[in-house]
């Protein structure tokens, strides 16, 4: 596993539910990983930018536009970057088969693992049927999600000031709300039947914000999650092992070491 302090490099990242152009981007944080990962191929698997959320209103800090340029960056060094677009950034759709700045953007790709194992990644809105064929009820599920983000950043200031970690309320009714939790296992055997139809291992998909690496019956079902709550990615070693990389729960873990050792020193 990468360590905060120090660069690790992997055979593949991938990543996705950045939502930049959203105020709940975790962009601070996603430069911070960007600068200690890095991989001979990199997967944006959707939701980048949140093109729902610029339409409303714009939102653009430095922050932002330090992650594209990272990325940019990472690109020019030699990191090959394919991009596949989710709903929310489902204007790239209009893009497939080109290239903007050494990334190329395409709707879903077979990818290879160092084991031989084929997977297929893709977003996965594909297999939403509320995005499809009830838009405004997505939209509204957008809405009610944005609420509770502002509603965790009062609630973990708070929390913040007694030493406690981060705690997502959104993320805890999601995985508790029976509906939900239906909702996530439906979607969880539809993408892992679309790999079992194509006859491969299995599917790496973002768009439901609930990283996962599990086995769905004949085949294995991963998603990379998200950086607005939990701040992971999924990261393929050179032998093929997968992992699931929680950022936010590493610096986490890493600052309160830092403040135990400083508050040592001071006593010393």
């Amino acid at each position: 596993m990468s360590k905060p302090n120090e660069v690790t490099r992997y055979r593949t990242i991938f990543l996705s539910d950045v939502h930049l152009g959203s105020k709940g981007a975790k962009a601070d944080l996603l430069l911070d990983f960007l600068r200690h990962n890095e991989a001979e191929c990199m997967y944006l698997v959707g939701d980048i930018i949140d093109g729902w959320r610029l339409k409303s209103g714009w939102y653009w800090p430095q922050s932002h536009n330090d992650v594209v340029q990272k990325l940019l960056r990472q690109v020019r060094k030699g990191t090959k970057m394919i991009y596949l677009p989710g709903n929310h950034d489902e204007f790239m759709r209009d893009y497939l088969g080109l290239h903007f700045g050494g990334v190329e953007v395409l709707d879903r790709v077979i990818h290879k693992m160092a084991d031989g194992r084929q997977f297929l990644v893709m977003h996965g809105d594909q297999f939403d049927i509320v995005v499809h064929n009830a838009r405004w009820l997505a939209y509204l599920g957008d809405w009610a999600y944005e609420t509770a983000l502002v509603c965790n950043t009062w609630f973990n200031r708070i929390r913040r000031g007694f030493g406690l970690p981060y705690w997502s309320f959104s993320a805890w009714a999601k995985l508790r709300v029976k509906k939900a939790v239906n909702f996530i296992g439906a979607f969880e055997r539809a993408l892992s039947e679309e790999a079992i139809r194509q006859g491969i291992d299995g599917v790496i998909c973002g768009h439901i914000h609930h990283a996962a690496i599990q086995p769905m019956g004949k085949a294995v079902y991963i998603n990379t999650g998200d950086f607005v709550e939990s701040c992971t990615a999924i990261a393929e070693h050179f032998d093929g092992r997968l992992e699931i990389l929680r950022w936010q729960a590493i610096k986490g873990l890493t600052m309160a070491s830092e403040e135990s050792t400083s508050t040592l020193e001071v006593a010393a």
